[in-house]
């Protein structure tokens, strides 16, 4: 499943390394020169392309949800006009954190950046437009902000009940982290040039 619907992806995801710069956190953050990533070089995320056009009818959706157990499904829409307490929240995503359970988003449309750390500490900023769906896993420290566009509308995933709580870092205590770092360990046997920590 996890090598399925990869057709066109790197059109609606791309990763690179960050810069250091305080900048807007909306601004791409691009390095000079740019530093891209392949995405199956970061360890531990998944990511297809579907379609966001009719993803009710989508049977590619159905596939991924029925393997993966993604039995809930809510849509939100992250601007300033369509989400209460925009300033706030946006403020929360971007705060670096992780959840005990996998953050699947699929983008229907729109675009945002999930940034994610390697294994020095380095920034590498993961760009999602409308098609593309990730899946970071539990443990995995992340943030989340908009692009300059100010607009995303995402179908969140969950397998059973939704628990959106985020642990801000330092949380490396919680048994999600280290079975997440234990699985970082053994795949490092592998060819993985970049580990997302």
């Amino acid at each position: 499943m996890e090598t399925e619907f990869q057709d066109g992806k790197q059109e609606v995801i791309e990763a690179w390394y960050m810069d250091d710069s305080q900048e807007d956190q909306r601004l791409p953050h691009h390095r000079e020169p740019k530093e891209f990533i392949p995405l199956e070089k970061l360890s531990g995320i998944v990511s297809w392309r579907l379609n966001p056009d009719n993803w009710e009818n989508d049977e590619n959706l159905k596939k991924i949800r029925e393997a993966r157990g993604y039995s809930y499904m809510d849509i939100c829409d992250v601007c300033p006009e369509k989400l209460p307490n925009y300033e706030t929240k946006i403020k929360n995503f971007f705060e670096e954190h992780l959840h005990t359970d996998e953050e699947i988003r699929y983008c229907l449309e729109g675009s945002g950046y999930f940034d994610v750390r390697d294994e020095n500490d380095q920034w590498i900023r993961v760009a999602v437009k409308k098609g593309g769906m990730i899946v970071l896993p539990a443990g995995m420290y992340h943030r989340f902000t908009l692009d300059t566009d100010n607009y995303i509308k995402a179908m969140r995933l969950f397998v059973g009940d939704p628990i959106w709580t985020p642990y801000n870092r330092p949380h490396d205590h919680l048994p999600e982290r280290k079975e997440y770092l234990d699985k970082l360990v053994k795949a490092e046997g592998g060819d993985q040039a970049i580990e997302a920590r």
